[in-house]
């Protein structure tokens, strides 16, 4: 049974708060939120639902900071939100009607590749300093790589930065800061989208939903501050220790 209480606000105010962090700098910090909103008494499919307005407001305010530190300026970006959009409807809409733990195994998956991929072939996700960006054109790999990641976060969100990196940092060699940039960007357009969705499907509570975004907007524009100072290298140890983190938070998921 669903009920709405003053200490349910503030857990997903600091929920919020280190799910905006952990998704703006790496991924999976829906795997905090679902939970708590299904504790909450919301059904699974619209805990999902009202967990977007969360992430929508996280993404607004990652994608002004990153905007402001001139960090989104490749003129690849509408082709590579293009892309994840196109994905987003499509997940957005099976997300309405299929149950979300279908896709758990494949957030597992990409969680734990991308663990490995971190300690043994850094350089995929943390190019080394002075390497070109290729554009989409140039890399065969980014198309799927990118309708892929659209689709997942339109049925789920949980874990799609993990893809997002793969895809942006991994096959058009983008540094760790500006792939950050890129992939809040590619939420904000397909969380848009799956939002539109479940909204005129009736699936979202707005209260839960927009305290949780007080609390990750909060987070997401730290964590653009705290990028932006920080070193390629450093940033790819924040993104291992956020992969171990999001992947054994969604194993203790039911």
């Amino acid at each position: 049974m669903y009920e709405f209480t003053l200490v349910s606000a503030l857990s997903l105010i600091l929920l919020g708060g280190v799910a905006g962090m952990i998704n703006t700098l790496a991924g999976g910090g829906s795997n905090l939120t679902l939970p708590a909103l299904m504790m909450m008494g919301l059904p699974p499919d619209v805990a999902n639902a009202t967990n977007r307005v969360g992430i929508f407001f996280q993404s607004l305010t990652a994608v002004k900071g990153f905007k402001q530190h001139q960090k989104l300026d490749t003129p690849d970006l509408k082709k590579i939100v293009s892309l994840t959009l196109i994905g987003g409807v499509l997940g957005g809409l099976s997300a309405s009607y299929l149950p979300s733990e279908l896709l758990k195994p494949a957030l597992l998956i990409a969680m734990i590749t991308m663990a490995g991929i971190i300690v043994f072939k850094p350089a995929v996700v943390a190019p080394p300093e002075g390497t070109v960006p290729l554009a989409v054109s140039e890399s065969s790999q980014s198309v799927p790589l990118l309708l892929m990641a659209g689709f997942y976060g339109g049925f789920v969100q949980a874990g799609v930065g993990f893809i997002l990196i793969a895809a942006i940092a991994g096959s058009l060699r983008y540094d760790l800061v500006r792939t950050n940039a890129l992939k809040v960007m590619c939420t904000l357009g397909f969380t848009s989208v799956a939002l539109a969705i479940f909204i005129v499907n009736d699936q979202v509570l707005w209260l839960p939903g927009l305290v949780l975004a007080v609390g990750s907007m909060i987070g997401a524009y730290l964590a653009v501050n705290i990028s932006i100072n920080l070193s390629q290298t450093t940033l790819k140890w924040i993104l291992f220790v956020m992969t171990i983190i999001a992947s054994a938070a969604a194993l203790l998921i039911g």
